[in-house]
């Protein structure tokens, strides 16, 4: 007999560390954790891939690319998942995200490597979204605030161990392991899974509202139809992503001007490709889950946007060493995870809306004191500061958005609105990294360069102020 699922049997104080959930907690939770992980640690030892290899011309390729395949496996593993349940779909990316793995990490030139990040970002995208549908299907709704702060504590740990390991594994060992050392915790990470999947009930069998999270959905134990042309337009959307992080310093007829209009082009399309990809609403900030889904990527372009600068500022302004000037990014990772922890336990004391507002502020204030302190020559204490602040802005509103989101799911939609969430998050980081490159170009001084990008990023993050109160339903 099949067992029941945990949410459904789960006695009423259960915690995301007590049975029926303790091991699907600690599965996923690593799964998180070694995605992180592997991000980090491939940013620590491409250089030293890039120059063994000889694939200097290749090195922001292998960035960008597992970024924009990873819409690709987001949305098919959306549709999967509201076809039939996470359980195929998990299993599937978790598979695809290890031949990634091991595809980069024996490989012999600097194509293969790129290869294999190619198909590391399909199912590390894919697997994303499938936990999420996971945890809709495993955990009550008053959990949901703390396993997402669990995986918020599951990605923001590695910052602060994981460049460290990596370059010491590739001092001791080898690239390569980096790489092939992943694949082997991958599996029991996902063998502790197994006891929650096999009671996790497909997603076709109740509720209302169609892929898009609005109208009819399907009749009553109908399947959701599998959608090929939101594959299709994913793919368009991942080939924008590509065009705008290699649009920097392209040039058109010998004309420099040839990256920003590539950049822009890029931009439209993205945002065409994006449409039928999240709910209606969404891009003109409708009220509930449309701004739930647009907040999400907002956030994400101010925080991330002026994040990767602002260890470039203290190098450049302040003569900071390139260690020392890392450790600012580790302030606001512990940061997010100290506030990630404050939100699960706050649970219905603070409401989702009002946490997304106060921690979309928060990121606002950060940026600003990073560009006062760039325009007027502050200390450098200010904006470090001032990023233990975004950092724990991050860790208010990410996790309530998250629960927003399953919350105004239906089975039906979970896994849409789960991609949704996903490619928001991703496309608004990579618009962000594409606006603030061609920003910081755009200038010949140094300052206003720094100034520029935080400009951009404070407007970002100020609409994400101003559209906040309308995650509320």
């Amino acid at each position: 007999m099949q067992e029941s699922a945990p949410s459904l049997s789960a006695p009423p104080g259960a915690g995301i560390l007590q049975r029926p959930y303790l091991l699907v907690t600690v599965g996923a939770c690593a799964l998180v954790f070694l995605a992180a992980f592997e991000s980090l640690a491939v940013t620590t030892v491409m250089p030293v891939v890039s120059r063994e290899l000889g694939g200097a011309g290749l090195y922001a390729l292998a960035f960008a690319g597992p970024l924009a395949t990873g819409v690709i496996g987001m949305v098919g593993a959306g549709n999967w998942s509201d076809r039939r349940g996470p359980v195929g779909p998990l299993l599937a990316s978790v598979a695809v995200f290890a031949l990634g793995l091991l595809v980069a990490g024996t490989a012999g030139t600097m194509w293969a490597v790129v290869a294999g990040r190619l198909v590391q970002g399909l199912g590390g995208g894919a697997m994303t979204v499938t936990l999420y549908v996971v945890v809709a299907r495993v955990y009550p709704a008053v959990l949901h605030p703390r396993i997402f702060a669990a995986f918020s504590a599951a990605w923001v740990i590695p910052s602060l161990v994981g460049p460290f390991a990596a370059g010491l594994v590739a001092q001791l060992a080898s690239w390569h392991w980096v790489f092939l050392g992943v694949v082997i915790l991958v599996v029991p990470a996902l063998a502790m899974l197994f006891p929650a999947l096999r009671g996790v009930r497909s997603g076709s069998a109740n509720g209302n509202g169609d892929a898009n999270g609005n109208g009819s959905a399907p009749g009553q134990g109908d399947p959701v139809p599998w959608a090929p042309g939101r594959l299709a337009w994913a793919a368009l959307a991942a080939l924008a992503v590509l065009g705008l992080n290699l649009s920097a310093g392209l040039q058109v007829a010998g004309l420099q001007v040839g990256g920003p209009l590539v950049a822009g082009a890029a931009v439209v399309i993205a945002l065409l490709a994006v449409k039928p990809l999240v709910p209606r609403g969404t891009l003109t900030a409708r009220r509930g889950l449309p701004s739930v889904i647009l907040i999400r990527g907002l956030v994400a372009a101010g925080f991330f946007g002026a994040e990767v600068y602002l260890p470039y500022l203290l190098v450049e302004r302040y003569a900071f060493s390139p260690t020392f000037a890392g450790l600012t990014l580790t302030g606001g990772a512990l940061a997010w995870a100290a506030a990630s922890g404050v939100q699960s336990r706050l649970g219905g004391r603070m409401g989702s809306p009002a946490a997304v507002q106060i921690g979309s502020v928060m990121v606002l204030l950060a940026i600003a004191l990073a560009l006062v302190t760039t325009a007027f020559g502050w200390p450098a204490a200010v904006a470090i500061a001032g990023w233990v602040l975004a950092g724990g802005g991050m860790g208010l509103a990410y996790p309530r958005l998250s629960v927003m989101t399953l919350a105004l799911s239906t089975p039906e939609t979970e896994g849409f609105n789960s991609s949704a969430m996903s490619i928001s998050d991703s496309l608004g980081g990579a618009l962000a990294l594409a606006a603030t490159g061609i920003v910081f170009t755009a200038f010949t001084a140094t300052a206003a360069s720094f100034a520029g990008v935080f400009v951009l990023t404070a407007v970002i993050a100020a609409a994400a102020v101003a559209i906040a109160p309308r995650v509320a339903h």
